[in-house]
């Protein structure tokens, strides 16, 4: 379950971090939303794969 917890937390960090250059230099409203619903979506997946009880 840690492993689970960690690999998701580094895949939000690193999904943020690599879509926040754009949002910042290009200051595009439309771009801003359709990346926080991205971020949104990897949020709910991976709470969804949290509460799960496969492993």
């Amino acid at each position: 379950m840690a492993i689970k917890i960690f690999s998701g937390i580094v895949a939000v960090v690193l999904l943020v971090g690599f879509t926040m250059p754009y949002v910042l230099k290009m200051k595009d409203i439309a771009l801003t939303i359709v990346i926080l619903i991205g971020v949104g979506m990897m949020a709910v997946d991976l709470w969804q794969s949290l509460r799960s009880k496969e492993d």
